[in-house]
């Protein structure tokens, strides 16, 4: 009896998820029009990119809802020529992944042997929607082992990898310059000082640099393609992280990005406190409960 539950609450939420989200409870702000826009404004300003980065709160309801309401209408818009990407699936598990959407395994097999994160079921509706649709989905993210070894031990222990290993991960060696993310990265750690050393800003770019390694990639072999991809909101803040390696990777790709906040202040935003982080900013009402 409580498997059978467990089973219609999982898919009460992918309908819940599915349907409309009323547009009170959300803002979405262009800061080059500096004015509200629709997800509609979105998907065609596509028309003139070919990535757009979706930078979320994970535990954001209404950030969820918003991507799947893009995913829909980019896959409606460019019919077999969308693409989701993903940090929340790590590149050694895109074999179980494309087996899953493909029909041959079960959704027990996915959550187990691709690692799935503990809120699975926030992303479920984005990745039936590729299944129904056979639209491609990336596991973009570096596998947590290797980056936990540069944690330890700083990107040169990766050398010591086998060539599969190697495979999984953006070429070597990664770009791991210091500047404005950097600074950014010290900040959330609490200063330059509290720092241990660079292994852990070098497990971050190892990160960055593997999800924009595996969406290059994919461009590289699915020309015209318009790729959504789906990562923590720093990532992608500013274009910088997994951003700016994509630009390495694939300096003539067209990309843009979106942050999302449950804001205190959604009744009446300062718009202005976001500016530079995203050419989209999108504040959601932080009055709704959150997933996790």
């Amino acid at each position: 009896m409580k498997f059978i539950i467990s089973i219609l609450l999982a898919f009460l939420s992918t309908v819940a998820l599915a349907q409309e989200l009323p547009a009170s409870h959300y803002k979405i702000y262009s800061v080059s029009a500096q004015k509200l826009i629709t997800p509609d404004d979105i998907i065609n300003d596509m028309t003139n990119a070919d990535v757009i980065f979706f930078g979320e709160e994970h535990n954001d309801s209404t950030a969820h809802y918003l991507e799947f309401s893009l995913f829909k209408k980019l896959a409606e818009k460019y019919q077999q020529k969308t693409a989701l990407s993903m940090e929340m699936f790590q590149t050694d598990c895109q074999l179980v992944l494309n087996e899953y959407l493909a029909g041959f395994i079960r959704e027990k097999n996915l959550i187990t042997d691709a690692r799935t994160w503990p809120n699975y079921k926030d992303y479920k509706p984005l990745i039936e929607l590729a299944k129904t649709n056979h639209l491609p989905v990336i596991a973009a993210n570096a596998p947590t082992r290797y980056t936990n070894m540069v944690t330890r031990g700083g990107l040169d222990i990766l050398k010591q990898l086998d060539t599969q290993a190697k495979s999984y991960l953006a070429p070597l060696p990664i770009d791991t310059a210091t500047g404005a993310y950097y600074d950014k990265f010290a900040k959330i750690m609490g200063g330059h000082a509290s720092m241990p050393g660079m292994q852990i800003y070098q497990s971050q770019n190892l990160w960055d640099a593997t999800m924009g390694w595996s969406i290059a990639k994919f461009l590289k072999s699915h020309p015209g393609f318009k790729i959504l991809q789906l990562n923590g909101g720093f990532h992608s803040e500013e274009k910088l992280g997994a951003v700016a390696q994509l630009k390495r990777y694939a300096p003539k790709v067209r990309i843009l990005n979106i942050a999302t906040y449950a804001d205190d202040n959604f009744d009446t935003p300062d718009w202005s406190k976001f500016a530079g982080m995203a050419d989209y900013i999108i504040l959601t009402d932080p009055k709704l409960p959150k997933t996790f």
